[in-house]
């Protein structure tokens, strides 16, 4: 397939994919969707920004429209995307709206942090697809308010990260409410153990279409690290942002530490804001606009959060606090130079991370470009010693986070390790 234009799709799908301007597809979309098409389970590992989402949600929307010519009112939803995070879920939805528009199809979102009642209501209305998180659909499953009997479309979106955060036997309940006869596409950045056991249950010979290297940053990112202490970051952050163009979207590893860079860019004149787990879903919602639409510039995020963050166009990621795991590394440095696009990802490390920076490059096979710290900030005063001190975040995750005080991915002895970890040790964060 060299054009959309050379699928069988129905004139409505076709006249859409014109609109939003799209006539060739990405190497993924081109792998997958004829084999969605033609019925098949599929696993597709492939980095972020490759276009795996509208992969997916093509094929399933031609299903439905061909469905809608034998039945005009089918009953029941005919398909279920499931997704790690309400911001995903809600990204989900806005590209099923711009490729559903003009078919009649209409999807539902159940996700938590917002009003269950209008969920619920936009389910029962009519919803074809429902695209949810494990929690808050297994919670209406439970209370028997949502029935997956009528489904023959399952979608798991970022299944290595559901099972990162301890969703495997909610997902097997939810597994469990589906048809056994139904057709279940698999999206997953790594494929190790438990997810291999999930494909291995709930996949009948499912084809694999691997694009790229998972493991390591998409060719086109520019990767830099600067060596600067603690109490430099944050002056050495505003040099970039006054020397370089385009929106910023910077790592930090606690939600309290978010909120502090945010707010003191704020008061730099920098157009910035926040996004963590603590913040209400409408919060959340605000701020990703805003950096959708241009209304902030920066965004400081933590990990979890993160993943919702599907924003073309990012110029720059910040690791302005190193990640807590390597494969972290890779989901923060691909919210940039996406869709065949250039950017730059920068690291902030300090000199007593430079261990951690070797684990990061060894195990990931990547070398980050050295960049010198500017003379003149180098001279400068500390200005958010206290504020964002390792010493402090190490007692802020003591106090606010779910992790073991000691064990893979924490500190002990002021070293944080690199060293594998179980897929049952990882908490829910951000």
């Amino acid at each position: 397939m060299n054009n959309f234009s050379d699928l069988p799709l129905s004139i409505a799908l076709q006249n859409n994919l014109a609109q939003l301007g799209f006539v060739q597809p990405t190497p993924v979309q081109a792998l997958a969707i004829p084999k969605q098409l033609a019925g098949h389970d599929l696993v597709i590992t492939a980095q972020t920004g490759t276009g795996k989402t509208f992969a997916f949600l093509l094929p399933m929307l031609e299903r439905l429209v061909q469905e809608q010519l034998v039945t005009p009112k089918p009953t029941g939803l005919r398909a279920l995307i499931l997704s790690p995070t309400r911001e995903l879920a809600i990204q989900i939805s806005q590209s099923f709206s711009q490729l559903a528009t003009g078919t009649g199809l209409r999807a539902a979102v159940a996700v938590g942090g917002l009003n269950e009642q209008s969920q619920l209501h936009a389910i029962h209305r009519g919803a074809q697809v429902l695209i949810a998180t494990p929690g808050r659909l297994a919670d209406f499953l439970e209370r028997r308010l949502v029935k997956l009997g009528s489904a023959h479309t399952l979608v798991l979106d970022e299944a290595d990260r559901m099972l990162d955060m301890g969703f495997l036997p909610t997902i097997k309940r939810i597994l469990a409410a589906l048809p056994s006869e139904r057709q279940t596409i698999f999206c997953s950045a790594t494929i190790e153990s438990s997810v291999a056991h999930l494909i291995a249950a709930h996949l009948k010979n499912p084809v694999r279409i691997a694009i790229g290297s998972t493991t390591k940053p998409h060719a086109d990112i520019d990767l830099h690290i600067y060596e600067v202490e603690q109490d430099r970051k944050f002056s050495l952050l505003e040099k970039m942002l006054q020397e370089e163009r385009g929106s910023f979207l910077v790592f930090a590893r606690t939600k309290h530490g978010a909120d502090r860079l945010a707010t003191k860019l704020a008061r730099g004149g920098s157009k910035a804001t926040s996004i963590h787990g603590n913040r209400s879903q409408s919060q959340r919602n605000l701020a990703l606009r805003g950096f959708q639409e241009g209304s902030y510039r920066v965004l400081v995020a933590t990990d979890v959060a993160a993943r919702g963050v599907h924003v073309e166009g990012i110029a720059h990621v910040v690791n302005y606090d190193l990640p807590q795991v390597p494969e972290d590394f890779i989901h923060r440095v691909g919210r940039t130079g996406r869709a065949g696009s250039r950017g730059t990802a920068s690291t902030f490390s300090t000199r007593s991370e430079r261990g951690e920076i070797r684990k990061i490059e060894k195990l990931l096979e990547v070398q980050l470009t050295r960049r010198p710290v500017p003379a003149a900030l180098a001279q400068e005063v500390g200005r958010v010693s206290q504020e964002s001190s390792p010493a402090r975040e190490r007692g802020e995750r003591a106090g606010h986070s779910k992790r073991p005080s000691a064990g893979p991915g924490t500190r002990t002895n002021g070293v944080r390790s690199f060293a594998p970890k179980s897929r049952t040790s990882r908490r829910k964060r951000g």
